[in-house]
């Protein structure tokens, strides 16, 4: 591996040009004044001081500016991953304990190990057995399971905090009589000032800006007499280097954990960065796997200086390419503030309301429900529609762990059904010309008793070779007797395992035993390559192999003549063998 591709830091920073320096810094400014309170409310949903959701937005985003490949994307706390957290962790250790906060550092070493393995050796396919119909009603769960669980900031009462939305709603509803009502208005004015602001520009920093408020309204308005809960005292200084504990009793129930939000980490920020480097084509390349190792070596790296689990954030990263971000140095600009932040500015947070941090985390998180797309499903694949369903459903009534497990179990049984059930046609001439379509298509079609077409349109293997075999009985038997020659168009097939192969030559037997002939169309390279190998070809004979169905018919209705045979030389063209006497 070139020393670039492993540092990409390497490829931008020695070509780095002064007219980036402005967009640069205007982005790095803006995205730090975002992190800020960011950082605080995603620690609050992960169940840590409001401290830890700093270190989490500093360190990381150094780190995978020097190995990361996309140019624009925010690393640091999000919302999904923070609940995440606080679910994996909370059966093991109290929230907010000492180690519980160990335990959440221990979980980013264990995601970052697992993100930089994954990268090395390039398994980050590994998430497309998460399908986005899954991913959306999952998170869509999610997103209402984190933003009710901040209703205890909002009406300032103490709720047991919950997966469970009919639980954190029941709660609610028997606390009615006790709702701190000045709490309440304070949480509500925080979410009409982050949402309206938003509206009015997109530029604002209405999350920095409720936060201000919410600590100049508590500060002189003397509300802590009123029982308004407010952060008080947060740690001044930058984070320590200290060795996550390796040795804890709890390090097996966390592996599981951390490949999970390795996993699902990655999916995030994955699609967040091509989304955005599709407007910067030519700028530069993303590397998926490098991708990898970029979060990972953040998480990993982080993990030793008291960062929890990060990734790539979706409204940070929009609002840096927004702000004119052309390197990474724009990360490095926003962890410096974030870092200055930390070194003088933490007094100034004593008064901040968690009111307003629940409201910032409602806000943001809410925006993640995604309406449009089960509508879309509903009237395109109702079956993807019924996989997000389940999802919802399983991630809102058992919790966020058990979503993702029924999650990935939904994604590969939808998977396996599909190929053991391809979709398979049977064709016949459009009237005029050589095309052969799908006769339950079209109409104009010409339709003969002695021949049979058909095309299997996935690769032909075990798992779904029986119901291939039982779809060409079915038509050979509807055909009947003027039944003379069977047709298979090969077009659409992928590859061919040994399995498939020996039912194929059964199935070829017991339609020449009725007096059929068979004929394959349009083989691929490397299934023409596969059946010389195995002497397929030699046994049936390389009479019974054709470019194009009309050809294998005209042959079929023509005795061959020795001028035709160049017809096999091109249909069974391989590498297998130099040349091959036809």
């Amino acid at each position: 591996m070139k020393l670039k591709q492993f540092f990409p830091i390497l490829d931008w920073l020695p070509n780095y040009k002064k007219a980036y320096f402005s967009g640069d810094i205007s982005a790095g400014l803006t995205v730090g004044v975002m992190l800020i309170p960011q950082g605080m409310a995603y620690a609050m949903i992960a169940g840590l001081p409001p401290v830890y959701g700093l270190y989490a937005a500093m360190i990381p985003q150094v780190v995978y500016a020097i190995f990361g490949t996309s140019r624009q994307l925010a690393v640091g706390p999000v919302a999904l991953d923070s609940l995440i957290v606080a679910a994996g962790i909370s059966g093991i250790a109290v929230l907010g304990s000492e180690n519980y906060i160990l335990l959440a550092v221990l979980l980013s070493f264990i995601m970052g190990v697992v993100q930089v393995a994954f990268g090395i050796f390039r398994l980050g396919f590994l998430v497309n057995f998460l399908s986005k119909p899954v991913v959306s009603g999952f998170t869509s769960a999610a997103a209402l399971i984190i933003g009710l669980n901040q209703l205890k900031h909002i009406i300032g009462v103490d709720l047991d905090r919950s997966t469970n939305i009919f639980s954190i709603i029941h709660q609610a509803f028997l606390s009615y009589e006790v709702i701190n009502l000045v709490t309440l208005s304070i949480g509500f004015g925080g979410v009409l000032l982050v949402r309206n602001l938003k509206k009015i520009n997109n530029s604002i920093p209405g999350a920095l800006v409720a936060v201000v408020a919410g600590i100049l309204v508590v500060k002189f308005g003397n509300l802590e007499i009123h029982d308004v809960i407010i952060v008080k005292e947060i740690p001044t200084g930058l984070p320590s280097f200290s060795i996550p504990d390796l040795e804890t009793e709890n390090l097996d129930a966390l592996l599981p954990i951390g490949l999970t939000l390795a996993l699902i980490a990655f999916m995030e920020s994955i699609s967040i960065a091509k989304a955005i480097q599709s407007n910067h084509k030519g700028e530069y390349k993303l590397d998926n796997n490098q991708e990898m190792i970029g979060l990972g070596m953040g998480n990993l790296v982080g993990s030793f200086f008291g960062c929890y689990p990060t990734t790539g954030g979706f409204s940070r990263s929009a609002v840096s390419d927004q702000a004119g971000a052309k390197t990474n140095l724009a990360a490095i600009i926003a962890a410096g503030l974030i870092a200055l932040t930390l070194l003088f500015l933490t007094p100034l947070f004593y008064y901040l309301p968690k009111a307003i941090l629940g409201s910032i985390i409602m806000v943001a998180v809410f925006g993640l429900i995604d309406f449009k797309y089960p509508v879309f499903l509903w009237k395109t694949k109702k079956q993807d529609f019924w996989m997000l369903i389940v999802s919802l459903i399983v991630t809102l009534m058992f919790g966020v762990k058990e979503g993702i497990l029924a999650g990935v179990f939904i994604s590969l049984i939808m998977l396996i059904y599909r190929t053991t059930q391809p979709h398979i046609a049977v064709l016949a001439r459009l009237k005029g010309t050589n095309n052969f379509k799908n006769v339950g298509r079209f109409e104009e079609i010409e339709l003969r008793d002695d021949v049979l077409v058909m095309r299997h349109d996935a690769q032909l293997y075990f798992a779904n070779v029986t119901h291939f075999i039982d779809a060409v009985k079915k038509e050979v038997e509807l055909k009947g007797m003027p039944l003379k020659l069977f047709v298979l168009h090969c077009g659409s097939i992928s590859s061919i395992d040994a399995t498939a192969l020996q039912a194929l030559k059964e199935l070829i037997a017991e339609l020449q035993l009725k007096g059929i002939q068979v004929a394959f169309s349009g083989l691929i390279g490397p299934v023409r390559d596969f059946l010389f190998k195995t002497k397929f070809i030699d046994e049936l004979g390389v009479k019974h192999f054709y470019n194009d169905i009309q050809t294998a018919i005209d042959c079929f209705d023509n005795c061959l003549n020795e001028k035709q045979k160049q017809v096999f030389k091109h249909a069974l063209q391989t590498n297998v063998f130099k040349e091959k006497d036809i």
